[in-house]
């Protein structure tokens, strides 16, 4: 194409976005009016008007995040008519509603993300946007379907790989390869696993599944939306924008230290006690630390009523304790089976003393009567109460488990490990955080708590039936008034708004909802970083999905934790037997081939069987490496800083843990930057049965420049590494 006929083409195709721009700020302007509108309508029941005002809240969201980027591309058919792609569809309506632009993930879209001059699709050019905002930059082309064609061009993927990164991890919907499209079209209801080394885009190619699953499947997904798991709170805010640039906002995003609402855990436990609490041989010792608090007691209680003094011997208490543990309940709801059977037994015994002498059989009432007043006074009698709370007390899921760690002799009869005892006040840990949510099904709800909730909700009840009095009385008034025009009580308030001056509803949009309760069901779950996760871990997160919907990604060579995942199959058959899938990405868009040398190499030692990831590209950039004195630690990493501020992107300091200005290696797992700085990496790798890993992790985040600082040798791993100083930085003293 000439340079006249590029500028008369880009001319052309700036007209027709803008064209698309002006119909999505139209669509904009009347989808913010319906949904006005439809805040000020009453005509349907609370619930039905709360649907609808959600639904048009989340077009309006969806018509909002489309604005930057709305079109990236067009496919040209063999047949001569044009696809425009983009992140939202729109249809001309006076046209039969034709589509102007098609949703990427439209099956009409695919062949942009699949053809290649090999293989075309029916298509004959794919055209390429490069936009800033709304404004069309320019446009590369690229024919497909000549003979001895090759893969797709990757022009557009390179611009995109190589730009500098910035605050949080972008889409790929411009740019998603046809080995990351069959992923997130696949449609499989069962587990499906995506693993990939570092770079291969594995996390953001599992959230643009979730957002095709919305196109798809939205109106089976959306009433209960999707949970995304992560490795710490820096990675949820890294990858928070992808979904809401995709146009959902349905997501709840979470660590595995957030799964019990009201708990936000970072702590961490030893290797040991980490790999003891996410065993599943953990479930027999919770079993056992609830069973040792339901006790006999060790001598007879002697409760002393008006009329009779009775015993609350072993006997009566292990009968009542069979009962209550064959009932299947949950310990605290079993409480009331317990208490019933000894309440009965001991008013049989008060009856047997008190009414030997004055009643018959045959007086049914008279007896009755006694029963009841006998059961009346052992429920106000402070002995019996306090005998029942030792026997069976009501427990809370923390109060049990504190209690279990502290307690050497709790712990023995629990079977548990010693190395799970721990100071009394300690924080609580992530490994923790399933062994609470397992408890809160072992002990079901809190009595006194659900109690005070009951009486919350008749007083609440009380107060809308007042409300809707106090409606009746106004409009009972309108013959009192004698203008005809007036507006009356019921034109401005109907009984359930006013009922709602008293009754609180919750307006929360559904990720709020969904966070704070725990009973929540998501219809599809995404874990990262999955390989970190211990059975625990994973019992949660079924519980979370009954249906078994997810999306698993992870790197089996990256895993550094003693409870994590050796495998998918030991982690996952049991309870998705036969319904999981195994998906893999081979080629690293991240970190190129230089810094990438150097991490295969210590891949290939401390995991041989593993294959690193192929990189796209190479920067032109080597890493460094320099020794230092303790002393010049600090100054090196000062001199790095101040090199790296003075460049577009981003940077990061990686060290062992405690080193100042550093973050630990499992603090960056899923973040990439521009340049990154690796601080005495023989400490890192002495640090854990999986040091290794973690070294990997840290080598494996920069997506331009890598550097080294190593006090003692440089471990023999990182051999790949010449010892030269750091690139100057263009513009600098010294630089080319």
């Amino acid at each position: 194409m000439s340079a006249q006929g590029y500028e008369e083409e880009l001319r052309s195709e700036r007209d027709y976005v803008a064209g698309l721009y002006a119909r999505l700020d139209a669509e904009r302007a009347r989808m913010k009016g319906v949904y006005q509108t439809a805040l000020r309508e009453h005509g349907a029941t609370p619930v039905e008007r709360d649907v609808e005002v959600r639904a048009l809240a989340a077009e309006v969201k969806r018509l909002h995040v489309a604005d930057d980027g709305l079109c990236f591309g067009r496919l040209d058919t063999r047949s001569g008519s044009h696809r425009y792609i983009g992140r939202i569809g729109i249809f001309d309506a006076e046209n039969e509603y034709e589509p102007m632009l098609l949703d990427w993930r439209a099956p009409a879209a695919r062949a942009f993300y699949l053809a290649t001059a090999a293989r075309p699709e029916g298509m004959r050019r794919r055209r390429q946007f490069s936009t800033r905002g709304r404004h069309l930059a320019d446009f590369t082309d690229e024919v497909l379907g000549r003979p001895g064609g090759g893969e797709r061009g990757d022009s557009a993927l390179l611009a995109a790989v190589n730009a500098p990164r910035g605050n949080g991890m972008r889409d790929i919907v411009a740019t998603v390869q046809a080995e990351q499209d069959e992923i997130i079209r696949l449609d499989h209801p069962g587990v499906l696993v995506i693993e990939g080394g570092p770079g291969t885009g594995k996390t953001v190619v599992a959230l643009h599944r979730v957002a095709y699953l919305l196109y798809t499947k939205r109106e089976r997904m959306e009433r209960h939306g999707v949970l995304v798991v992560g490795p710490n709170p820096a990675f949820l805010n890294h990858i928070g924008r992808v979904l809401p640039s995709l146009g959902e906002s349905n997501v709840v995003f979470m660590t595995t230290g957030d799964l019990v609402p009201g708990l936000r855990v970072t702590a961490e436990d030893a290797p040991e006690a980490a790999r003891l609490k996410g065993s599943r041989e953990i479930l027999a010792v919770l079993a056992a630390a609830v069973a040792d608090r339901q006790r006999l007691p060790a001598q007879p209680v002697s409760v002393e009523l008006a009329d009779a003094t009775v015993r609350l011997d072993a006997e009566i208490a292990a009968w009542a304790r069979e009962e209550a543990r064959a009932s299947g309940l949950p310990h605290n709801e079993a409480r009331a089976v317990f208490t019933e059977i000894i309440t009965w037994a001991l008013t049989e015994r008060a009856i047997a003393r008190i009414g030997r002498g004055w009643l018959t059989r045959d007086d049914r009432k008279a007896w009755e009567n006694l029963r009841a007043e006998l059961r009346t006074e052992l429920a106000e009698n402070d002995v019996f109460t306090a005998a029942l709370n030792e026997l069976w007390p009501t427990l809370t899921p923390k109060t049990l488990l504190a209690q279990l760690y502290t307690s050497p002799e709790r712990l023995s009869t629990a079977g548990a490990d010693p190395a799970l005892s721990r100071a009394d006040g300690q924080a609580w840990t992530v490994s923790d955080v399933p062994l609470l949510d397992e408890l809160i099904d072992l002990l079901g709800p809190d009595p006194s708590a659900e109690k005070a909730d009951r009486a919350a909700e008749r007083e609440q009840q009380a107060e809308a039936e007042y409300a809707a009095g106090v409606l009746d009385i106004l409009v009972g008034r309108e013959d009192s008034m004698d203008d005809e025009d007036h507006l009356f009580a019921k034109d401005l308030l109907y009984a359930e708004d006013l009922a709602d001056r008293f009754l609180e509803r919750d307006t929360r949009e559904l990720a709020e909802r969904a966070a704070a309760d725990r009973d929540w069901t998501y219809r599809h779950v995404v874990v990262d970083e999955a390989q970190e996760l211990s059975e625990m871990d994973w019992r949660v997160l079924m519980r979370r999905c009954p249906g078994r919907s997810f999306t698993v990604v992870g790197d089996l060579a990256q895993r550094r934790s003693a409870a994590g995942a050796t495998s998918w199959d030991t982690m996952l058959q049991p309870y998705v037997p036969g319904r999981w899938l195994y998906r893999s990405l081979s080629m690293n868009y991240r970190t190129p081939a230089e810094i990438m040398a150097v991490a295969a190499g210590l891949l290939a030692d401390f995991a041989p069987g593993v294959r690193p990831p192929d990189s796209v590209r190479a920067c032109g950039v080597g890493p460094w490496a320099r020794q230092v004195t303790e002393d010049e630690v600090p100054a090196a990493i000062e001199e790095f800083v101040r090199d790296e501020a003075g460049r577009e992107g981003t940077s990061v300091v990686i060290g062992p843990p405690g080193t100042p200005g550093a973050m630990a290696a499992s603090e960056t797992k899923g973040l990439e930057f521009d340049a990154v700085l690796v601080v005495e990496p023989e400490r890192i790798l002495a640090h854990g049965p999986r040091g290794a890993a973690e070294l990997y992790v840290a080598l494996t985040r920069a997506t331009q420049r890598l550097g080294v600082l190593h006090r003692g040798p440089l471990p023999p791993v990182l051999a790949g590494i010449t010892a030269t100083p750091p690139p100057a930085r263009a513009g600098s003293a010294g630089s080319a």
